[in-house]
């Protein structure tokens, strides 16, 4: 077995003995254990008691974080004629409809966030094999079905988050960068958790948030108490 670096055994004894920790404390250890030589992300992971194969279970939603993610988001739109006007104005980096369809057929895709006018649709039906494991599947109920193509990018330009729950139940997302200052990373954490809290399902039963973890690209993670996080 390959022996850890200094590095990461300096991170492993910082966290250890330090679970359940407030928000603002899992916000400095975290920052504090990002020593690598770029700046890295800081994940959180929320597992749910819930079976999102089931249809009254599921976990979506968005949630626009107060102090951005640090990430450049590069926003693809399906429009047409004054509608791909308007998205290429606000900012969207790729702007099309049927030749757009043909780029990610053909295994192109180069953006984090798929927005559409509803006409479009049809068209984005045809590659929901494709954008639908990514995550990347417009979707009405997160505003990414759409007229108003300016709001919406301008939303995923600014910090805006999607989440989904996966198969464990899990959703997990990036909520800013580690250089970020520790009031601002506790306003992102929060506003994430809270969202999340507020899209519980009509079918969850029992405990609905189990577990909060925090941690860095290159770091290891150290548990939030729930609780505390969600003001009980």
């Amino acid at each position: 077995m390959a022996k850890a670096g200094k590095r990461t055994q300096a991170a492993k004894a910082a966290f250890a003995g330090k679970d359940n920790v407030t928000v603002e404390e899992a916000v400095a250890l975290v920052k504090a254990s990002a020593t690598a030589k770029f700046d890295e992300t800081v994940d959180i992971a929320l597992t749910l008691g819930v079976d999102p194969r089931h249809a009254d279970q599921m976990v979506r939603g968005v949630v626009s974080l107060p102090n951005g993610t640090g990430k450049t988001v590069r926003v693809a739109v399906f429009a047409r004629d004054a509608k791909a006007d308007e998205a290429t104005a606000a900012g969207a980096d790729i702007v099309g409809a049927e030749d757009l369809m043909e780029i990610i057929q053909g295994g192109t895709l180069d953006f984090d966030r798929c927005i559409a006018t509803p006409d479009m649709m049809p068209i984005v039906g045809r590659l929901g094999k494709i954008l639908g494991p990514r995550n990347l599947m417009p979707n009405p109920r997160v505003g990414t079905v759409t007229m108003d193509v300016k709001a919406a990018v301008e939303a995923a330009k600014g910090g805006e988050v999607q989440f989904k729950a996966e198969k464990a139940g899990v959703v997990h997302a990036g909520v800013g960068k580690a250089s970020f200052d520790e009031a601002k990373m506790v306003e992102n954490v929060k506003s994430f958790i809270n969202a999340v809290q507020k899209a519980k399902p009509s079918g969850a039963k029992g405990a609905y948030m189990k577990k909060i973890s925090l941690s860095s690209t290159m770091g290891p993670g150290v548990t939030i108490d729930v609780a505390a996080a969600l003001g009980e």
